[in-house]
């Protein structure tokens, strides 16, 4: 079953086309990874495929929904949940807040009954700390509930964006270049870390990715783009040895 097709999109800023006649589609329980030199279009296209931009071309589809112009909470609500390049944490509170304000579309109380503190807003309020505390404990994070999660390591802060992504319960899961600024050993924990994700959440993964030992020993297919446009696809193995796909980073 399709999760995501995209047919043909591109995104045009003013003159310059950062995008062009990019097909992809996306099954259930798969992991593909997304590459390309720096400024190929990667991010771009995450951007298209969650509402951040609409696409000046082409059609995004969630199983048969044309999400084009939808905004990006619509997308969430309809299974595709992200990751950002930079982290985008709510620094200013604490981890458990921040995996609670991603389960806001389970919520149904009312503006009044927050106001008034109601028994339907306590009874919420505690489905969702009882939610949200399972999930850190999943991710080991358990004892990190109480800190700002601006006080997190770098590596703790990117697991924690990973989970609340997950606290949205999407079908799919987008991470942009999840092991930017790891170490080695944090490289190696997020490997095992996307290894749980998707056995645990039953989640298809399309991943922005630099680090090609990560990408090469995680992905079962790999998407490549330069300038915008799709170069090759295939396996590992395939993109490996891909003549178009070496061209590109090696700049001949």
């Amino acid at each position: 079953m399709s999760l995501l097709k995209t047919e043909h999109i591109g995104m045009t800023f003013g003159g310059l086309k950062a995008v062009s006649d990019f097909s992809i589609e996306i099954k259930e329980n798969e992991l593909v990874g997304l590459i390309g030199p720096n400024g190929a279009g990667k991010t771009t296209i995450f951007n298209m495929l969650t509402g951040v931009y609409a696409p000046t071309e082409g059609k995004v589809l969630l199983g048969e929904t044309v999400v084009n112009g939808k905004k990006p909470y619509q997308i969430v609500n309809l299974g595709l949940g992200r990751t950002f390049q930079n982290i985008r944490l709510f620094k200013g509170l604490t981890v458990l807040d921040n995996i609670k304000i991603a389960f806001h579309k389970d919520m149904s109380y009312t503006t009044l009954s927050a106001v008034f503190r109601g028994k339907k807003f306590w009874k919420e309020e505690k489905e969702i700390e009882i939610k949200a505390r399972e999930l850190l404990g999943l991710f080991n994070m358990e004892a990190d509930a109480g800190a700002l999660s601006s006080n997190l390591p770098y590596g703790k802060q990117r697991k924690l964006e990973i989970c609340r992504a997950l606290a949205t319960n999407p079908k799919l899961l987008l991470l942009d270049e999840p092991a930017a600024g790891m170490n080695p050993q944090e490289t190696k924990e997020l490997m095992e870390t996307i290894a749980f994700i998707r056995e645990k959440f039953k989640v298809s993964i399309l991943l922005i990715e630099h680090d090609m030992s990560l990408v090469m020993g995680i992905c079962e297919r790999i998407v490549v783009i330069d300038y915008g446009r799709m170069i090759a696809a295939g396996t590992p193995a395939e993109i490996k040895s891909n003549e178009k796909v070496i061209g590109a980073y090696l700049g001949q």
